[in-house]
């Protein structure tokens, strides 16, 4: 008992210590915390994210104390647009809304024009909801107006124009490509001198004046070959590989083409570059460390609180400090029965952590599939068939073509083909254009063999659509089980029966295999059950096994459906 005493007084002493240290830490000035951000936006500007990241959360650390909404918006806008930069637009729309939550509190139009100008770009191009995008960009278009920023509404026009054409509403555009037109010379610069001239000729296309925008679409792909604005060129190549489809001049419209996929894939190899420079900073669990800054935003501020108690009345301070020493040697075995709880409370966080990485790791990879399965699909898939179209009308205008052209384009067939099976076994057609169950019942038709019979019932009909997210986490949840029942079981018969009740859906999968000891699944890492338990949970549903070594195994999962 002495040396347990001896231990909560050092205890104390050690937090009496600290609690001295922090009322001790000075607190920056707002002219030195507008410093740090003023250098961290100077990292970003010149590419050093993660200078410009660490620099801007030490900023927004000292801006939250010191309660200066202005500084916490800027700072916001800034840590946004790094992850913009990087193309991880997911994390900067999150920022730059959290930026916009704080410039509202303030008088600053300039701030809110940048982060709705900022929050447009992302809606328009990275979203595709070009109707929100607009709404950003005209809130943008406001504030700009207020503080009378002619370049900064010359600019706004341009984006809004660009939106418009984006989505075929050309004479909702017009209006203000006519404003650009007349005023760019004055107030625009030499970074948007491209996009107008592309918009120009868009519009002239959309008119059917093909004198005028050749000239215009030319002048842009001159201005972007001589600049540096080779996204805006890469865009300039499309539109004029668009028109000169439209006019039937097929082969400047293939060599436009070919232009823009070749700068597109420049852009993208850049854009990885970046990415790949950035070290010390894992990107992919920010969202769980926000909920930690939280966390730990909270705990400071109350910190800060405590210490200014205790600079105001230290003798109270002593006297609660002594009646805590008095009530912890009272209260031992409480004291080692909470810290016991704590440490359970512990390991469950540890749990949840460790679930939340595999659902991340999960959740990123059927991303990925998606997104690759959409890429092959939309460009690679679109970009074969359309040298098929350049060679279909090559052949039919020669009598004999030669034998290479009609090699070619067998090549081409099967290139196209191949890229389409891909994108099919990535994220199954299926699934996408009928929903989960027709999904589901052609993977056991498919997983049927001369081993292994795969039966399949559903009292659900086929044609019910769930959440398009939650139709894809089961399809790979039953696809992973029938997987390990194929792999490992040495079934010859199998079942999957679907039920849906109470706005439940119950899934029961049956192998008449081996079986293995429910009770040591963990260890069995081919199975991957881990992995499919922590999706289930994420889905906050839950999962039974029953198996038994040479009876064969019963699974059963019940979640909550996500309505469409």
């Amino acid at each position: 008992m002495p040396k347990i005493r001896i231990n909560i007084v050092l205890f104390l002493l050690l937090f009496l210590s600290s609690a001295s240290f922090f009322a001790q830490e000075k607190i920056p000035t707002k002219e030195e915390i507008t410093l740090l951000a003023k250098e961290a936006n100077k990292y970003m500007k010149t590419g050093n994210f993660e200078k410009s990241l660490v620099q801007s959360r030490i900023a927004l650390h000292y801006a939250i104390t010191v309660k200066d909404d202005n500084l916490i918006a800027s700072i916001y806008n800034t840590i946004a647009a790094n992850f913009d930069e990087l193309t991880e637009f997911d994390k900067a729309f999150f920022y730059y809304k959290k930026g916009l939550f704080y410039a509202k509190r303030t008088n600053n139009s300039e701030l809110k024009n940048w982060l709705y100008n900022n929050l447009g770009n992302i809606y328009c191009f990275d979203k595709k909801q070009y109707e929100k995008g607009i709404v950003c960009y005209k809130k943008s278009l406001e504030y700009s107006q207020k503080t009378n920023d002619f370049a900064q509404i010359v600019f706004t026009k341009l984006n809004i124009t660009w939106a418009y054409f984006d989505i075929g509403r050309f004479d909702d555009g017009y209006p203000y490509l006519v404003y650009i037109n007349k005023y760019h010379k004055k107030y625009g610069d030499e970074s948007t001198i491209v996009a107008l001239n592309m918009l120009n000729g868009m519009y002239n296309s959309y008119k059917n004046n093909p004198g005028k925008a050749n000239y215009f679409f030319q002048n842009a792909i001159k201005y972007g070959t001589e600049g540096n604005e080779k996204s805006d060129l890469s865009f300039s190549h499309l539109e004029y590989s668009k028109f000169l489809l439209k006019n039937r001049a097929f082969q400047k419209a293939y060599e436009n083409l070919t232009l823009y996929n070749s700068i597109t894939a420049e852009l993208n190899y850049e854009e990885k570059l970046k990415k790949t420079n950035v070290a010390g900073i894992n990107l992919e669990i920010d969202r769980y460390k926000r909920e930690i800054d939280n966390i730990e935003t909270k705990y400071k501020t109350k910190q800060n609180l405590l210490i200014e108690k205790q600079n105001k009345n230290r003798k109270i301070s002593i006297i609660v400090i002594s009646l805590l020493l008095l009530i912890i040697i009272l209260f031992y075995f409480l004291f080692q029965n909470t810290r016991l709880k704590q440490n359970n409370k512990l390991k469950d966080l540890q749990s949840k952590i460790q679930e939340n990485i595999i659902n991340a790791s999960i959740n990123g990879q059927e991303l990925e599939r998606k997104k690759i399965a959409s890429f092959l699909h939309d460009n690679i898939s679109a970009l074969l068939s359309s040298a098929g179209l350049h060679l279909n009308v090559f052949t039919s205008q020669n009598l004999l073509p030669p034998q290479e052209i009609l090699k070619t384009k067998a090549i081409l067939e099967e290139a196209h083909d191949k890229v389409r099976d891909l994108s099919h076994e990535l994220m199954p057609t299926l699934l996408a254009r009928f929903g989960l169950f027709y999904a589901l019942e052609d993977l056991c038709e498919k997983n049927s063999n001369s081993v292994i019979e795969f039966k399949y019932s559903s009292s659900v009909s086929t044609k019910t659509r769930y959440n398009e997210e939650f139709e894809m986490k089961i399809y790979f949840i039953v696809s992973e089980l029938l997987n390990n029942i194929t792999k490992h079981s040495q079934a010859n018969s199998a079942k999957v029966t679907i039920q849906e009740n109470n706005n439940l859906l119950q899934i029961h999968v049956y192998d008449n295999g081996k079986g293995f000891d429910p009770a040591h699944f963990h260890i069995l890492e081919g199975f991957g059950l881990n992995q499919i338990q922590a999706r289930i949970n994420n889905l906050k549903g839950g999962i039974s096994i029953d198996s038994k070594q040479h009876y064969g195994t019963s699974i059963y999962i019940i979640v909550p459906i996500a309505a469409k």
